[in-house]
């Protein structure tokens, strides 16, 4: 779409670039997800786009952690996943159709703009099955009256979403906006940021993970099926940085 105040400028050095190739995996191919449904237990090879050795939990081989119970994983202190919101989750744009999922209108200055709001494929099971194993932290770098009904959508009983971080937030840096993630945790060994802008980490490089932008081109998209074998087992690591700078060697 074109540029807005109310939503954060995209860029697209490095965005290309999806989270199982970054971490030297091949594409994901279609595992016969319907994306127009909620999956009640996803049906993925384990371990596939996570870039996980041999032997790894959630790697072929090793049983998955994606449906980890019992006293080990229950007493774990939960680490904190902050996930962009536009182009990650969702996509906005003011041209409207009939398969959006909603619309929202945001007055600043006392000028209406009207916005139509598309869920990425699986970002409701996504979230719910994140929330069980972090705390869940939106940080965008879109403004509060845009960014704040757009979560209320994406977690409409306040059930899955702790925390929001919004433009004011951000570094500026490169005619856009980096994520100092200092600001929601110091401790940077127990925090992970999930963004389709590379810029939006380049202050803690080891602490993220890129994801393909998602601007509402593909209904099948698995981007975010794909990330849940890498979070789940980066849950139990003492440092999430000893995995995810792997992919910066």
């Amino acid at each position: 779409m074109n540029a807005s105040p109310l939503r954060r400028r995209r860029t697209s050095s490095g965005a290309s670039n999806s989270t199982a190739s970054s971490f030297g995996a091949s594409p994901p191919k279609n595992t016969g997800y319907n994306a127009n449904a909620e999956p009640s237990t996803p049906k993925r090879a384990a371990g596939r786009g996570s870039g996980l050795a041999p032997g790894t939990p959630g790697t072929p081989g090793t049983p998955s952690l994606i449906t980890t119970t019992g006293p080990a994983s229950e007493g774990l202190r939960k680490k904190t996943l902050v996930l962009d919101l536009d182009e990650t989750l969702i996509h906005s744009s003011p041209q409207g159709s009939y398969r959006a999922h909603h619309r929202i209108e945001v007055v600043i200055d006392k000028v209406a703009c009207l916005y139509y709001v598309y869920k990425r494929p699986h970002v409701d099971y996504f979230l719910r099955k994140v929330s069980e194993w972090y705390k869940i932290v939106i940080f965008t770098a879109s403004m509060a009256e845009y960014a704040d009904p757009v979560i209320d959508l994406l977690d409409v009983q306040g059930k899955y979403i702790s925390g929001r971080y919004f433009r004011e937030s951000c570094v500026p840096h490169d005619s856009s906006y980096a994520k100092d993630l200092a600001a929601v945790d110091p401790d940077l060994s127990q925090i992970v940021l999930v963004d389709n802008s590379p810029l939006s980490y380049f202050i803690n490089p080891t602490n993220g993970i890129p994801i393909q932008p998602w601007i509402n081109s593909d209904p099948k998209d698995e981007a975010l099926l794909d990330l849940l074998p890498l979070l789940d087992a980066l849950r139990f690591t003492d440092d999430v940085r000893s995995i995810l700078s792997l992919r910066l060697v």
